[in-house]
Parts: structure tokens; sequence; C-alpha cells
């Protein structure tokens, strides 16, 4: 089995979203199967707790030997700057996941004040962010778009059910092709059913999106089946290959490039993964 340091995080599926307040929870994440993980200082920290939450997930970050993303406060709070400030040049860290990203400003002043080299994950939760979403796929320094489920619906009054949620998921979806980023990480399940988190994650697999956000570590092994390749498809995609290649790759009809294109994906992850064919 992968762990998440073992996956890049441009096709990494699950990630891990951790209180940055709780230092105890730090070391039983990165050894989990997450492909990626979040110390989150913002939403579940309380503004009091902020600034020992912040020093905490510094002094973890600072040797390097454990990495981990980190969910900062957004732009318009006074939190913003002491945030960046504080994980500048963490050896340790990964990258940024910007909350609450309304405009590609935010994007690129974050990158910017981070030294220019530091990945920033776009998290989208609000109506203006999702019609800025193009520009913020756009922005220099933004890797990944994330989708805030929780924070839209809040925001727009719009429900839980999947009809209502396809078209932001969708809009992330193009926005981030439109500006050649991986695909999108859907937000969170939330909750304890098995059942449901698997149906959510198919989900978002058939919208486009191609990772999700989970709060709970019981949620990983389901969220990671789900969103790699089935060992079916791996099958199929080798098997295409094998006979692309006996065939001296010759092209035979218009519909040979774009399986071509399916399967190269298909193989690339399933490396990634372990996914064996079946």
């Amino acid at each position: 089995m992968h762990r998440g340091r073992n996956v890049d995080p441009g096709i990494a599926r699950s990630w891990l979203l951790v209180n940055g307040a709780r230092t105890e929870l730090f070391d039983e994440a990165h050894d989990s199967r997450a492909d990626q993980v979040v110390l989150d200082i913002e939403d579940a920290v309380d503004p009091a707790r902020k600034p020992g939450a912040r020093a905490d997930v510094a002094e973890y970050l600072s040797t390097g030997e454990k990495r981990a993303w980190v969910r900062i406060n957004d732009r318009s709070t006074d939190f913003w700057s002491d945030d960046v400030d504080a994980l500048k040049g963490m050896p340790g860290l990964a990258g940024v996941m910007l909350a609450k990203t309304e405009a590609a400003e935010h994007v690129t002043e974050t990158y910017d004040r981070l030294g220019g080299a530091t990945p920033v994950l776009a998290l989208v939760e609000s109506a203006l962010g999702i019609e800025e979403a193009v520009h913020i796929a756009r922005a220099r320094g933004a890797f990944r778009l994330a989708f805030g489920s929780g924070d839209y619906r809040r925001d727009t009054g719009t429900s839980a059910d999947d009809l209502a949620m396809a078209y932001p998921r969708s809009r992330l979806v193009v926005a981030s092709r439109v500006g050649g980023l991986p695909g999108p990480i859907d937000g969170p399940t939330v909750g304890t059913s098995h059942p449901i988190l698997r149906e959510q994650s198919a989900l978002t697999v058939s919208l486009g999106l191609t990772g999700k956000l989970c709060l709970q570590l019981d949620q990983l092994p389901v969220i990671n089946e789900v969103i790699s390749p089935a060992p079916s498809d791996v099958a199929w995609a080798r098997d295409f290959l094998a006979d692309f290649d006996a065939r001296g790759q010759v092209i035979r009809d218009g519909s040979d490039l774009p399986r071509l294109g399916r399967a190269r994906k298909i193989e690339k992850l399933a490396t990634a993964f372990g996914v064996q064919p079946s």
C-alpha cells in the first residue's frame, strides 16, 4: 500500500484534514493511508488558539523529517499574514491550502509571500469563488483547486442534493482544465457511513474530480479504492497498450487516439497507486 508521502500531490486521491491544534494526531495522520495530509489552522481552530496552533505546526515542519500541507486562513483575515510568515521556508511544508479563495490575486499574493516556490492549493468555498474559478486556476502559483462544499452550501443556500451540487463541481473541473491544472479535489463526506462515502466518491469520479478531502482515518481506504482505476480498467489499458506496441504504434482510426490517451492515463495511475489488473 502506498503511503501519502509516496503519491504525487498532482494525482493524490485522499487529502486528510487534521486539526492543527491537536499535535497528538500529527504522526498518526502522517503514517496513515492518506495520500496527502493537511494540517488545518483555519476552520478547525478557535481564533484564540490560532497563534499556538500555527507555532506548533511550524515546529512540526521545521526539520523536514515530516512533510504536510497546511490549510491557512483566507486572504481577508488578519491571520493570513502571520500564517505565511510563519510557514515560509519550512523544510517540511509541502504546500498550502488557501481557505476561501475568491480571486486570482489571493493565490498570487500567497505564492509570492511564501517565496515563489511553494504550491498553493486554492480552496473555493463561495459563489464568488466558483464564478472566478477560471481566473483562480490560471493564477501564478495555483497548483490545484479544491471544493469547500459545506461553506459553499451555506453561502448559496444550495442543498446537498447531488444534482444541486453538480454545477459548482463541474465548474471546478472545467476551470482546472482551462487553467492546465490537475483535476480538482472534492469536498468531504460528513458521517460514518461507508456506503454513502463510496457512493459520494463514485460521484466525484463521474464528474471529473480526481481527489477528495476527508476528515476521518477510516474513510481513507474507501476514497483511495474508489478514486483509483478499477482492476478491470487496468487490464483493458495494458492490453490496449500491448496491442498498440505490437502493431508498431500505428493509428488505425479516429478512435485510437482517445483510447491511447485514456490507456496511458490509467497505466500511470495504476503504477502510482499499485493497482493490479483483474
